[in-house]
Formats: C-alpha cells, sequence, structure tokens
C-alpha cells in the first residue's frame, strides 16, 4: 500500500471513530476549517518533520521549511503555517491566505 494509501485510510479510521485499532505511528492529527470555507486534515508523525495533508480530496504532502518562529509546510502550491501560539493559515492554490482553526 502506497504512503498516502495508508495516510487516508488512518485518516479515516479516525475520523470513522474506528475503535480498537492501533494508528502506526501517528503523533497527532488535527482538521482545520478556514474563513474561506476551505477544510482540510493534517497529519504529523514523531519520526518525520513533515506534514501529511488531505485537501479538495487529495493527499498532500508538504516539507518543513525554515522560520524564524513557529512552523511552516509548503509544498504543491499550499503553504501551511501553526504559530507558536497555534493561530494558523493556509495559501491553497491561487487563493489568497486565509485563517483556520481547529474543528
Amino acid at each position: 500500500m502506497g504512503r498516502h494509501k495508508a495516510i487516508l485510510l488512518t485518516i479515516t479510521m479516525l475520523a470513522g471513530g474506528i475503535s480498537g485499532t492501533r494508528h502506526a505511528d501517528a503523533q497527532t492529527f488535527r482538521t482545520y476549517r478556514c474563513a474561506d470555507g476551505t477544510q482540510f486534515i493534517v497529519g504529523f508523525y514523531d519520526y518525520d518533520n513533515r506534514a501529511f495533508l488531505q485537501i479538495d480530496g487529495e493527499p498532500i504532502t508538504l516539507a518543513r521549511r525554515l522560520t524564524v518562529s513557529g512552523a511552516r509546510y509548503s509544498g504543491a502550491g499550499i503553504t501551511l503555517k501553526i504559530s507558536r501560539t497555534g493561530a494558523t493559515t493556509v495559501k491553497h492554490l491561487k487563493r489568497p491566505v486565509t485563517a483556520c482553526a481547529v474543528i
């Protein structure tokens, strides 16, 4: 099974509330809703410094980029920024930067 399919399966199991399953090495999964209506799920793994997104029905892997504070990930036309205070923004393809909140 490809890495993206495994991530989607894990996200699906989390979203579906399947109990009694082990979620591999998943450290953190969060679902966000943004001011412009964008909704996405992001997964972070303890062994990997990348962010794994499910956005617009597509799996996207974002590389961690250098930043002065907080975290910034980008790839495939998407930039995800998470400040130290937890404020999160996403720039998605040609859309403007938008604020997002965990739901």
